[in-house]
């Protein structure tokens, strides 16, 4: 997590645990992108353990740069990417409707424009207050713009899935992230990570909550043959 090395292994441990019981759950193909989030978020976690490990022993230092890499490319690229996406191919084709499908398009491209700043402009990752700090040398008129497209693309596409725990699971999103954006200003991108546990354990019900509705569909089906 965002506080130390060691919290930050313990979530990924934590993380990699529901991320394996997620994957186990999994009964068809399309469910395997979203039930991957958990092991993802548990991958970027140890990244950030090295990360601060490379603040805190010096044999360590040689991680900071790769350490920081992987933990952007994760919090900006990979979830604006895979969020929208891997909740669009949970519907059936004929239940996709217009704005998920838009959002999903705007995830890939938010995750590529991203992509070409993170390997573009400067980045540097300081620790301080038992946080760490990213700083990325985009323009500023680039940061807004990308912070709107972000935030449509990994908080809104939950809202338009019609199912209760999807919708607490957008409602988290949101919450974490105002949280996150009032209190630890400077500290987003590390201390949103705190949320990443909660997000997780709700993604393992909705895979199991999809399993069980479609189970009932096929057993009311042969009810009614």
């Amino acid at each position: 997590m965002c506080f130390s090395a060691s919290a930050s292994f313990g979530a990924g441990i934590v993380l990699s645990v529901i991320g394996i019981a997620t994957l186990r759950s999994v009964k068809q193909p399309a469910q395997i992108p979203f039930a991957s989030l958990p092991l993802l978020f548990a991958v970027q976690q140890i990244a950030e353990g090295f990360l601060w490990l490379s603040f805190t022993n010096t044999n360590f230092e040689f991680l900071r740069t790769p350490s920081t890499y992987t933990f952007l490319f994760f919090a900006q690229v990979a979830w604006p990417a895979i969020v929208p996406t891997s909740i669009l191919i949970l519907k059936k084709p004929a239940d996709r409707k217009l704005i998920p499908k838009l959002l999903a398009v705007i995830g890939g491209a938010i995750a590529v424009f991203l992509a070409y700043c993170l390997f573009t402009y400067d980045i540097e990752a300081n620790a301080g207050g038992h946080h760490i700090a990213y700083k990325q040398d985009y323009p500023i008129n680039l940061k807004r713009f990308g912070a709107v497209l972000y935030i449509s693309a990994t908080i809104l596409p939950p809202f338009f899935f019609k199912q209760k725990s999807m919708l607490i699971l957008g409602v988290t999103i949101l919450i974490s992230y105002a949280i996150t954006a009032i209190f630890y200003q400077g500290y987003i991108l590390s201390v949103w990570c705190f949320f990443s546990a909660i997000m997780s354990c709700i993604i393992y019900f909705i895979i199991n909550e999809i399993n069980k509705q479609q189970k009932h569909r096929l057993a009311a089906r042969k009810f009614i043959r």
